[in-house]
């Protein structure tokens, strides 16, 4: 009989929020071939001259922001979703980070210790497809079982982004949020450079380059992140029974000058302050845990934006973290 065990993988984080830990997290997060797509080379100049010097103290100062003090908000909630899920299941659970710690590396071989193990339940925390999140933790997990000739099967599980499971969990976390009253609500999801998405377009004339491209069907979607987070989106408002004048898309977290996915959730906030919004909900279903980007960027630097223009409140709806109806859908994938 198969026994299987359970890999949750994230992001990651810096193991301190200071400079140098920060430094050497984006060297290897932005040195990655699928989040910075240009050769080597230049991937190398781009971060050496223009990222490091001086982005690493910035970013430190936003990790501090946000540090608790058993560690980072991301590890520290990704621990407490493994320990959740962990008490659901008779399976052996395991975390790990794409970059930071602790690694995909060190968590295969620590299953790799356990000899009965024959198959690992891979499930990167990503709702929707990207090569920088998807792909890259595939490609890094293959990579580590074929370095050690590990013998368990990797069985990953496929991007979520409009299973009626994950988004009844979106819907229970959201709901109670909600019902306290508000004007309009954000959904901002991580920003991705457009040469990542029409790249992945087979026919090359479909994504981006068509009117209503994310609405028409098209063999692209299956690796399209804007169709994917339009789906999510559609999903969820229909469930909340939300009209198109109540909720807006955007996009956050942009890096460097490529051409990215729009509109900018800053640009966004301070349209909606403008136009009269006073109270504004913002959710981010691309992320499952809380994290820098959502804590921070949103929750901290969107609030402040958003309240400079005019408006009176912005609230972050918490991401799923470990809660019960999320613990519950990753019980029941875990044991299918």
């Amino acid at each position: 009989m198969t026994k299987r065990a359970v890999l949750l993988a994230n992001l990651g984080s810096p193991d301190q929020p200071d400079t140098p830990a920060v430094r050497r997290y984006l060297n290897q997060f932005l040195m990655d071939r699928y989040v910075i797509q240009l050769p080597w080379l230049l991937r190398r100049m781009i971060v050496s001259l223009f990222v490091l010097p001086k982005r690493p103290k910035d970013s430190a100062e936003a990790y501090r922001s946000v540090w608790l003090p058993e560690g980072s908000p991301l590890i520290v909630l990704s621990e407490k979703l493994q320990k959740a899920l962990q008490a659901k299941i008779d399976l052996p659970v395991y975390l790990a980070m794409r970059y930071g710690n602790p690694s995909i590396e060190s968590a295969l071989l620590k299953i790799a210790t356990d000899p009965s193990i024959d198959e690992v339940l891979y499930m990167p925390m990503y709702p929707h497809f990207a090569d920088s999140t998807v792909t890259t933790s595939i490609v890094e997990a293959e990579r580590v079982i074929n370095k050690h000739k590990l013998s368990f099967k990797l069985n990953v599980l496929p991007p979520f982004y409009q299973d009626p499971q994950y988004i009844d969990a979106l819907y229970q976390q959201s709901l109670p949020h909600l019902d306290g009253g508000f004007d309009h609500l954000v959904f901002s999801y991580h920003g991705l450079p457009e040469s990542h998405i029409t790249k992945r377009d087979p026919s090359g004339q479909h994504c981006l380059k068509q009117a209503n491209c994310c609405q028409q069907p098209h063999e692209a979607h299956a690796t399209c992140y804007r169709h994917q987070v339009m789906m999510t989106t559609k999903a969820l408002t229909e469930k909340l029974g939300l009209t198109e004048d109540k909720y807006s898309v955007a996009f956050q977290s942009r890096l460097g000058r490529q051409i990215w996915l729009g509109p900018n959730t800053e640009d966004v906030l301070v349209s909606l302050a403008q136009k009269g919004v006073k109270k504004v909900m913002v959710v981010c279903p691309a992320f499952v845990t809380d994290c820098l980007e959502t804590l921070e960027e949103i929750a901290m630097r969107g609030e402040e934006v958003f309240i400079a223009a005019g408006g009176e409140s912005l609230t972050l709806i918490p991401c799923l973290n470990d809660h019960p109806a999320w613990v519950d859908v990753l019980a029941d994938w875990s044991v299918k």
